[in-house]
């Protein structure tokens, strides 16, 4: 089973593949982009793609629905990984020692608090927390540091000098499983994402969110994506939950009356959210 993810090997989409796909031998390719992710599977170079979409502190990736709009792809799961950032360096240094900190904007901006304690270190992004641990190993770098899973640091024989740095300890990420083929929904479906656009006039979008309501649908998102070329107009994605399914058609069917473009991203069984053990 070929997985695309994002990053290399110990990152948090490494880990989250792994965590989704046990008992199965994976081969897993690595990219250095999201959207580098979406062209592998659009080729059929891989059979699905592990995408981080949105982190409890950060916020979503507004990049990452761009490209759910622009590829023809179907959400068939998620899941949600409790997030810990550690910084870690070559073995024989101190914190006083580190003046530069490398790791994927995400990350740093997960851990702006911890930095801003130690101005001293600068931050430098990089396309991957893991990969960042990598190259301080590979390349010897002394005075860097990366900041990293765990099991990043075990992979490449990092010391930790801070362990969990993160700004909020309930901290999560969401990712996505996508795949190219449409996948027969599961009978355990309880969540849709859907994306539509609605006119640009006042209370299209309130209607719209009328119905959800009166069908007893839980929104878990609402998000509002630009539309190129089109200014004062957005997409709209929404995740939907449900009690029972009858109540999601139904309402899907009222909705495609009130909108322009609805498409159904994916059905798919919800995922349990690490916060809830806090």
């Amino acid at each position: 089973m070929r997985i695309a993810i994002q990053g290399g090997k110990a990152s948090f989409h490494d880990l989250v593949a792994r965590q989704y796909f046990p008992g199965h031998e994976l081969a897993l390719v690595e990219c250095r982009t999201f959207r580098q992710q979406c062209t592998y599977l659009q080729a059929g170079q891989v059979d699905f793609v592990v995408m981080a979409i949105e982190n409890s502190l950060a916020g979503g990736i507004l990049p990452n629905y761009t490209l759910l709009q622009r590829f023809p792809f179907t959400i068939v799961g998620e899941r949600y990984l409790h997030v810990k950032q550690n910084l870690m360096a070559l073995p024989g240094q101190t914190i006083t020692d580190i003046k530069i900190v490398r790791s994927h904007p995400m990350a740093l901006h997960q851990c702006n608090e911890f930095l801003e304690q130690h101005p001293h270190i600068c931050g430098e992004e990089s396309h991957d927390t893991a990969d960042s641990a990598r190259e301080i190993r590979e390349k010897g770098l002394r005075g860097v540091a990366a900041i990293a899973a765990e099991s990043a640091a075990e992979l490449y024989d990092l010391n930790i000098l801070a362990a969990s740095i993160e700004n909020i300890k309930n901290n999560y990420t969401r990712f996505l499983v996508l795949s190219k083929e449409k996948q027969v929904v599961s009978p355990d479906a309880n969540k849709a994402s859907v994306c539509f656009h609605v006119q640009h006039k006042v209370g299209a979008l309130a209607n719209v969110l009328d119905v959800f309501r009166d069908q007893s649908l839980n929104l878990g998102l609402i998000q509002s994506i630009p539309i190129p070329g089109h200014p004062d107009e957005y997409a709209f994605h929404v995740d939907l939950r449900w009690l029972k399914r009858e109540n999601y058609e139904l309402a899907i069917a009222k909705v495609r009356q009130l909108t322009r473009e609805l498409t159904i991203l994916g059905e798919y069984q919800c995922g349990d959210k690490p916060y809830d053990r806090f």
